[in-house]
């Protein structure tokens, strides 16, 4: 299953506990259809000292959001959008569905 979303895109949380924030891509699992989004879905886990993290305590970090609460930020027209599948010279490209511009190739 084809995602459209890729690692370093801005996209828009649409729906969820950080709806209307922007974030950059940090890790995509396709099986699972979850995107890992930078300052966004942050929980806090307890760790014990370990020789990694000498003092331990609590760790915020990035859990994993499901695709379908996000959204594509446009880099030309900087608005969210779906993203649409075209044909270059015999390559895929992805395109905006506002702008109509190549998103990348």
């Amino acid at each position: 299953m084809s995602l459209g979303l890729k690692k370093e895109d801005t996209v828009l949380v649409m729906a969820g506990k950080d709806k209307g924030k922007k974030g950059r891509v940090l890790r995509v699992d396709r099986e699972a259809g979850r995107v890992t989004v930078e300052k966004v879905n942050m929980i806090k886990r307890h760790s014990r000292p370990s020789r990694t993290n000498q003092q331990g305590g609590i760790i915020e970090k990035e859990a994993p959001i499901d695709r379908s609460n996000l959204m594509l930020v446009c880099p030309k027209c900087d608005k969210p959008t779906r993203i649409a599948t075209s044909r270059f010279e015999g390559s895929k490209a992805r395109t905006c569905k506002k702008c109509k511009e190549v998103i990348d190739t």
